[in-house]
């Protein structure tokens, strides 16, 4: 079974086309690489990190972009001048392109590189029109708002 009927979602709810279209992209076998090895960590409530290890990668070698609800990661490898003639090869040296989904709400605050790891710190900010707010119910026409709550 490759493939789900999203009928019923979009019968009972209003915007989810988009999660049914990654689940469905997902459920594809559209894979991701799995070069190089990387982590999501939660960090705190609405923040997160990715981390991937980059290990031979100059700065000037790792390109970080955010495009609307993506963020991509590129890296790209200088060739030496003269090539080197090994006996045996284990350590990747080969260039990447690794995308991930952001969600909505979702920016990238900052970037390090240290050791060998990437990091990539992302927060979720959430605006203050879309948290929940509580109603109260009043006679006629009249709706006030009582008290704002954090999401």
């Amino acid at each position: 079974m490759n493939s789900l009927d999203f009928a019923p979602l979009y019968r009972s709810a209003i915007g989810f086309d988009r999660l049914a279209q990654l689940m469905d992209n997902t459920l594809r076998g559209e894979s991701q690489p799995s070069y190089p090895p990387y982590n999501i960590e939660l960090t705190e409530e609405n923040k997160y990190r990715i981390t991937m290890a980059v290990a031979g990668f100059e700065r000037t070698e790792l390109e970080i972009e955010v495009e609307q609800d993506g963020l991509k990661i590129v890296g790209r490898k200088q060739r030496p001048a003269t090539q080197a003639t090994y006996l045996h090869r284990g350590i990747a040296a080969r260039d990447f392109e690794h995308r991930f989904q952001l969600a909505e709400h979702v920016k990238v605050v900052g970037a390090k590189l240290e050791n060998g790891l990437l990091s990539i710190d992302l927060v979720r900010e959430i605006p203050e029109a879309m948290k929940p707010r509580r109603i109260s119910i009043n006679g006629g026409d009249n709706v006030t708002m009582i008290d704002r709550q954090a999401a």
